[in-house]
């Protein structure tokens, strides 16, 4: 009998091959299935006669085949194949390419549906590569009504997810809902029954609406309760206050080869005003794109150090650790701190230990002996410590979960350091005191003088023989590129183009005499910080990545950024990608080419537009809030998400009310005491967070 935690290969046709496929998804179990939310839909549910059908529509048409048959095409290679379909109305004409199995899968007689866009073929109705299925007892899942897409991987069929997602769909009738009753009526939300059996099979576009929203709320109020939760337990801890070393700083800000900006200086303020307290200081400083927050981290640990304690900065790749490992090295060369980079592949200091760096013994004295201690993940396993704590900073954090966040505020009772948390992602105030309630906040927003402009190009598909050969010229004098795509690999049905595909096109026809390398989120962890390593000592020419480059990484010697796709992103991220170059004291540029189905469309030019006319991260954000939502700027700020399209339904209304919700229960029992339910899903979720 199936319930929540059968694997999937207990579902009708899943065997071992299919459910490895599923497995890489991350979908294992028939619980996963159920809580696999679909992307977009198709919209089928008009359901036309032959004789009825208008030229341009999208429609679903049940009828009898009369014809089908294989046949070569001369001018393309291509194997064709053409079925004549009737109903009482008329005849259809459909027509697959390369798909040459379909005349064993179809006979004439069979009764099929089919789906798709009418086309004229001289004057009568067409189909060319409708989705189709064979009328029987079942119902139909991918030809009629509104009909789900999943991300999927190239081998694995949208119809396999439909199957397999309608199998497990009898058991969301039995699943508890966890959010309270009361909450749900205040905020009109549909209970989660509902809410998932709408989301994979609705009936119309109000009941996806609805359902997303009710989806979207889990994720966003688990995330406020744990917000709320930490704010609660902040309030009861204490610290070492850290007294203002104000000669100190004087001078050490004198010394700075450029001037502070004011931001930049009301920043560091602020900052040391908190670390002068007895309660732990708990801020996010978030800075544009090469607005100058690392300076400011800076000031902070100068004023650490000298009272004695030690400082600690985590990163989310090696690459960027080892990149502040150098900078801070730099900033801090005239004041004798002992600076030491701390990960599973690099171990530097500079300073001398006996035992070797990369031994268990020579990384606790480092941890022991170092001023300030720079490193990713690692610096926060268990049994890792360090004696002298006194500020925690954790970089590009909307990268970490919430748990690992506060995971390196250290383990002793009602004790802990000080704790820094910076973005270069660009969030409006009013939806990042929202986000990040337990944060105080601080915002750079001028640029330094020096900051080097970027100039944005709108590019359709006539000028990208140009563009290339603009590449080709930066090749040729020394310098590296950026080529980002929004996927992979080839997606069923999306005209986007993918890493994998880019990758072997570049190198293979466009630039077989330049070095390429490939970068996506599917490579293991040591993978990647390879191939960024051989990007950083120009070992590439071009870098084809996916969004995984998105923030922090600083390469001053790439000058050009291609991004594929770009109607994908929104806004605040492109403006991150964008932020990959410009580094240097090259002129730099950024080319944003929409995909095939969007470039001729009006609000997408419109939008990206706006990329070619303002540098300024804050106001590109607000936009996006304006255009497209704070979904997309929330989707890019937090892991959480199982689902990051769910993101796209919110506003800044929903988002208060949701954090309003959690403020009011945590208030009225903190340690949720008479909601076991909310109390097992938080945990759940906290245990699901990851590290991208």
């Amino acid at each position: 009998m199936l319930n929540f935690d059968s694997p999937l290969s207990s579902l009708h046709k899943i065997g071992t091959e299919s459910a490895k496929k599923f497995a890489k998804l991350g979908l294992k179990t028939v619980g996963d299935l159920l809580f696999y939310i679909p992307f977009r839909y198709d919209d089928f549910s008009i359901r036309r006669e032959i004789g009825a059908l208008k030229i341009g529509e999208t429609a679903n048409v049940v009828g009898t085949i009369d014809l089908i048959q294989n046949r070569r095409s001369r001018q393309r290679r291509l194997q064709i194949t053409e079925a004549l379909l009737r109903d009482e109305s008329g005849f259809l004409k459909l027509i697959w390419f390369n798909q040459g199995f379909l005349t064993r899968n179809l006979k004439v007689g069979d009764q099929i549906s089919v789906a798709g866009l009418i086309e004229s073929n001289n004057g009568t109705p067409q189909m060319t590569a409708p989705d189709y299925e064979k009328i029987s007892s079942t119902e139909t899942l991918n030809t009629s009504g509104l009909v789900p897409h999943y991300l999927s991987t190239a081998k694995l069929t949208q119809k396999q997810i439909r199957q397999a997602v309608n199998q497990a769909l009898p058991l969301a009738k039995k699943i508890s809902d966890w959010v309270p009753v009361e909450i749900r009526k205040r905020l009109n939300l549909l209970d989660l029954k509902n809410a998932l059996c709408y989301i994979h099979r609705p009936a119309s576009e109000a009941e996806i609406s609805a359902s997303r929203q009710r989806l979207a709320f889990s994720d966003l109020f688990l995330r406020q309760l744990k917000s709320q939760t930490i704010k609660n337990e902040l309030g009861q801890l204490k610290t070492s206050p850290i007294p203002f070393q104000k000669e100190a700083t004087q001078n050490f800000v004198a010394k700075l080869p450029f001037k502070l900006t004011d931001h930049q200086r009301q920043a560091a303020w602020e900052i040391i005003g908190d670390l002068e307290k007895t309660q732990p200081m708990s801020r996010l400083l978030e800075g544009d794109v090469g607005s100058g927050k690392t300076v400011v981290a800076a000031i902070a640990f100068l004023n650490v150090i000298l009272a004695g304690r030690q400082g600690v900065i985590m990163a989310p790749t090696e690459v960027l650790a080892a990149q502040h490992y150098q900078t801070f090295s730099k900033l801090f060369k005239n004041q004798n701190f002992k600076v030491a980079l701390l990960t599973a592949n690099y171990q530097k200091a500079n300073f001398t230990i006996t035992p070797k760096l990369a031994d268990k013994k020579g990384k606790q004295i480092l941890r022991e002996e170092a001023d300030l201690i720079i490193g990713t993940q690692a610096l926060i396993q268990p049994g890792v410590s360090f004696p002298r704590l006194g500020l925690a900073v954790v970089d590009e954090q909307h990268r970490f979960g919430v748990n690992q966040r506060h995971q390196i505020l250290g383990r002793e009772e009602n004790w802990a350091p000080h704790f820094l948390s910076m973005t270069a992602t660009p969030i409006p105030r009013s939806l990042a005191l929202t986000i990040y309630s337990d944060l105080d906040l601080s915002i750079i927003t001028q640029q330094p003088a020096a900051r080097q402009k970027i100039k944005t190009f709108l590019v359709d598909n006539k000028q990208r023989i140009k563009m290339e050969e603009h590449l080709k010229k930066e090749m040729d004098a020394g310098h590296q590129i950026f080529v980002i795509c929004p996927l992979v690999e080839n997606s069923d049905k999306l005209e986007v183009k993918s890493a994998k595909d880019e990758y072997r096109r570049l190198q293979e026809e466009v630039f077989p005499k330049y070095k390429v390398g490939l970068l996506h989120g599917r490579l293991k962890a040591k993978d990647k910080e390879d191939v960024l390593m051989k990007f950083a000592n120009q070992k590439l020419d071009i870098l084809v990545s996916t969004s995984v480059i998105e923030v922090g990484i600083d390469f001053p010697n790439a000058t050009v950024i291609v991004i594929e796709g770009a109607d994908r992103f929104g806004l605040a991220q492109l403006h991150q990608f964008r932020g990959r170059v410009g580094r240097g004291q090259a002129a730099a540029s950024c080319f944003l080419l929409p995909s095939k189905e969007n470039i001729k469309n009006p609000k997408t030019l419109e939008r990206l537009t706006i990329m070619t006319k303002t540098d300024n991260g804050l106001k590109l954000a607000e936009k996006d809030l304006e255009l497209r939502g704070s979904g997309d700027l929330f989707g890019q700020l937090q892991s959480g998400f199982k689902d990051w399209h769910l993101t796209t339904i919110f506003n800044l209304s929903f988002l208060k009310a949701a954090k309003d919700e959690a403020t009011r229960l945590i208030k009225s029992d903190p340690n949720l005491i008479r909601y076991p339910q909310i109390k097992a899903r938080l945990g759940e979720w906290e245990k699901n967070l990851h590290l991208e």
